[in-house]
């Protein structure tokens, strides 16, 4: 009996997903959640909270993850844990990483090998406010890619590439504009 599965990735699953998204386009909408609690200085402290499909609690995702951010001695922290620019780039790698693999498992490349090397800038006089036509956030993030496949010609990589730029759901939220409400919710002293 041939393998449904190609790079790590359940062609069966992920065809039965694409079927039901079709027929019903509401479960492609996904909430994921993050509660976070600052401790001292630069270092906090967040843990994932309850995933939504289709505005309803996904019961069967009960794993919840630690993650803390710090920032680098140099930059005013202590360097508990990561920086924040550090899990931006994290998160987009992992995006990456599912976007190629299902793209490329949708696509019929077997990929041997995937790496990537990400760097981002950011000039830290926008932080400050210490120049106003300095934005804080990031000035440019690059991504170099090395993949490797026994099936694909060069040709195909850069289109699997090409694809993966235009279809990773982080890369295109740093890439565009999204809006991020920000409220304060007082509390009673």
């Amino acid at each position: 009996m041939p393998t449904t599965t190609l790079n790590g990735v359940d062609r069966a699953a992920l065809s039965a997903t694409l079927d039901a998204v079709r027929e019903k386009p509401a479960l492609a909408q996904v909430s994921f959640t993050l509660n976070s609690a600052w401790s001292s200085g630069c270092h906090q402290r967040s843990q994932t909270g309850e995933m939504r499909q289709n505005g309803e609690i996904v019961a069967g995702r009960e794993s919840r993850y630690v993650l803390e951010s710090d920032e680098p001695a140099a930059l005013l922290g202590t360097d508990k844990a990561p920086n924040p620019g550090e899990y931006v780039l994290q998160a987009l790698a992992g995006c990456y990483a599912v976007t190629y693999a299902t793209n490329a498992a949708m696509r019929g490349i077997e990929l041997s090998s995937l790496k990537l090397e990400l760097e981002v800038d950011f000039d830290l006089q926008g932080f400050f406010d210490l120049d106003g036509s300095v934005r804080p956030g990031a000035q440019q993030v690059r991504v170099n890619v090395h993949a490797e496949s026994p099936n694909a010609s060069s040709e195909q990589l850069r289109a699997l590439t090409d694809a993966v730029r235009r279809r990773s759901p982080i890369g295109d939220t740093l890439a565009n504009p999204v809006d991020v409400v920000t409220t304060l919710v007082e509390t009673s002293r």
